[in-house]
């Protein structure tokens, strides 16, 4: 019996969540987690290829020199299925957000002792992370499963069927209200959710209501303005926190993460993870201290980078968010690229530049949230209200202004023109940030950069694959493992 009774006994140096949820820094170290998992979208996807495209091969606004990945190339050619592994992998990481933000909102609040002003400001950020994960999962699949609690194999819904789109933006607005409340400073340089962060998102999650698919109109347009105007209002009281960078090379710079305009981001540091942008780098052309190295996986379409206005700074070379020619083996000669490329996610630290060796070490961080994203966010959400206002004129102006163009009067635009002058400045401004396929899927329309008008999403020839956009594209196929896993998600997504 004494044997049977000592096999029995559970080694003290194995943690689950019954044992490990007992002190502060048990919480600090389980949120960490849930950051740690948003670096999903940094993943490989096989050769040549990131999780993160599938948001970009998509939108028309890339397109690919390598050639060399199916599933990639399934994307830019709009034929993607059930079997991508883009779409399982973002699948698989948005859930393992979800499951450990799910714990973290479960086992934290028991803690004792433990400061609540430290608990209530760490169950805010998971739910800040647990709505963005769902924003993003309800915006790719429509109706998905709704999960609020740690699983396991006995759990009563072990195998969840989906919940109604309606229902998981419920939960999303919950988190991000909670969130709101939670005693968040306004910015946080280290990179943590912060109020700011959490009022962006909000408005961006009641503009997409607004929206398709579920289209509540000016109600939520209202919310959207009101929101992104109280991000706005302080900013303007405080320009040193929140404000537009004075130029665009902060944007990608190590030096200004997590600070001024850059509201949220995915944290990279080559000690744990770095920067995984590496395929908008040109195909084999010596722009880093690797020589030719790079893979063009994804690079701009030719079409869309013309689309900028004559004199738009964003187009300048190395000054914008693009380069044509850059130095060799990252700090010697120049010499032109014969294309353009991102440079929005280029690490000139990292990298090199004339005359300069890199550090060799990517550390650059992923934007999430950027002030110019709230600004237009406003601009369009207040214009939806009846017309376009003077804040409303302000706040596009402003984007407008640092890229050196000239805004016509507000007198000149009606409703409807200002309303696409806000949508052009979205997919110039925010192109590459996995966020214009989401505007497209939201307003049914799509940029037509050789009318510089808009068209509908059904039938919108993509200018990457010459091929036109169908019903179906508005929503991902469900990971065809996932459903062979779990039979309650049953019907497959409509044309897959």
């Amino acid at each position: 019996m004494g044997c049977t009774d000592f096999l029995d006994e559970q080694a003290p140096s194995n943690l689950t969540p019954d044992n490990f949820y007992t002190i502060p820094d048990h919480a600090e170290a389980a949120l960490a987690a849930v950051y740690a998992d948003l670096r999903f979208m940094g993943g490989g996807a096989g050769i040549f290829s990131s999780n993160w495209q599938l948001l970009e091969a998509m939108t028309g606004t890339s397109t690919t020199e390598t050639a060399q990945n199916s599933d990639l190339n399934n994307l830019y050619s709009l034929s993607l299925d059930a079997n991508t592994i883009h779409v399982t992998n973002y699948w698989n990481g948005l859930y393992r957000v979800i499951a450990n933000a799910n714990q973290v909102l479960d086992k934290v609040p028991s803690i004792t002792p433990m400061p609540e002003a430290q608990k209530t400001k760490i169950l805010g950020e998971a739910r800040f992370l647990r709505a963005s994960a769902y924003f993003t999962a309800v915006r790719l699949w429509g109706d998905v499963p709704l999960i609020t609690a740690p699983q396991s194999a006995s759990s009563e819904n072990f195998l969840p069927s989906r919940a109604s789109k309606e229902d998981v933006y419920k939960l999303i607005v919950e988190d991000l209200t909670a969130a709101e409340n939670a005693g968040l400073a306004w910015m946080d340089v280290t990179g943590r959710v912060n109020k700011a962060a959490v009022k962006a998102q909000l408005a961006e999650v009641y503009l997409t209501m607004a929206g398709f698919p579920l289209n509540k109109g000016a109600s939520h347009y209202k919310l959207a303005a009101d929101k992104a105007l109280e991000v706005i209002t302080y900013a303007n009281a405080n320009p040193a926190v929140i404000n537009l960078f004075t130029n665009y090379y902060d944007v990608h710079s190590e030096t200004t993460e997590n600070r001024l305009e850059h509201i949220f981001m995915i944290q990279y540091n080559t000690l744990v993870a770095g920067n995984p942008m590496d395929n908008f780098y040109p195909n084999f052309k010596p722009v880093t201290f690797n020589g030719p190295g790079g893979t063009g996986s994804s690079v701009p379409t030719t079409t869309f980078y013309n689309s900028y206005e004559k004199g738009d700074l964003r187009a300048k070379n190395q000054e914008g968010y693009f380069y044509t020619s850059y130095f060799t083996n990252g700090s010697g000669a120049p010499f032109d690229l014969g294309a353009p490329y991102v440079f929005k996610h280029f690490n000139q630290t990292s990298a090199g530049k004339a005359g300069v060796a890199g550090t060799r070490q990517n550390n650059l961080n992923v934007p999430q949230i950027r002030y110019a994203q709230v600004l237009l966010t406003y601009a369009e959400a207040q214009n939806e209200l009846g017309a376009p206002t003077q804040a409303a004129y302000d706040a596009l102006k402003r984007i407008r202004d640092r890229a050196t163009l000239t805004t016509p009067a507000l007198g000149t635009f009606s409703q409807a023109s200002f309303r696409e002058a806000v949508w052009r400045e979205r997919w110039h401004e925010l192109a590459y940030e996995q966020i214009t396929w989401f505007d497209m899927v939201r307003l049914r329309k799509v940029y037509n950069e050789k009318t510089n008008g808009f068209d509908s999403f059904v039938g919108h020839i993509n200018p990457s694959s010459n091929q036109a956009l169908q019903e179906k594209h508005l929503l991902l196929p469900l990971p065809r493992q996932e459903m062979l896993n779990n039979p309650n998600l049953k019907t497959q997504n409509p044309g897959y």
